[in-house]
Order: C-alpha cells, then sequence, then structure tokens
C-alpha cells in the first residue's frame, strides 16, 4: 500500500507532539534513539529527525515505544488528531 499525506501534507500526525516532548525533556535525537533501542526499538537519530518533519511515517510499535519513553498515553500523541476527526 501507498503511503498517503494528510491534509497537511505529512507522513505522520505524531511529529510534532514528539518534538514537543523531546525537547520538553531536553534530549538529543540521540538520546530518544538510545532510550528507543533500550526498547528494542531501532530507530536512528535522522529517523527521529524526520519523522517530527513529516517526512517519515511511524508504525504502530514506534508510536508505543515513543509513548512509553515519554512516559505519556497513546492518547497524548494523537488527541489533537482525533479532534479534528
Amino acid at each position: 500500500m501507498k503511503n498517503t499525506r494528510n491534509s497537511n501534507d505529512r507522513l505522520n500526525i505524531v511529529g510534532d507532539k514528539i518534538r514537543y516532548y523531546r525537547e520538553k525533556n531536553n534530549w538529543s535525537y540521540q538520546k530518544l534513539s538510545d532510550k528507543l533501542m533500550i526498547l528494542g526499538i531501532d530507530i536512528h537519530k535522522q529517523s527521529i529527525y524526520r519523522i517530527e518533519k513529516g517526512l517519515r511515517t511511524v508504525v504502530d510499535y514506534e508510536l508505543c515505544g515513543f509513548a512509553k519513553c515519554f512516559n505519556i498515553s497513546l492518547e497524548t500523541l494523537v488527541s489533537e488528531y482525533m479532534k479534528d476527526l
């Protein structure tokens, strides 16, 4: 299945939230990548950058990993999008 972009031409709906929580925790791309790796999720720092910019999709297990790293719920990551549906 081909990737489709949402209404604001992004490949994911969580990039802004991921950037917000990464910066809130004062983590570099590498630090977040390392934390995900501890959970068994291999996302290179460049891929995190691409996720935040909306240039890369996020699969379900990665979404769960981000939520766990930030100690937030999945709902928190997707709430803005859900409101707009």
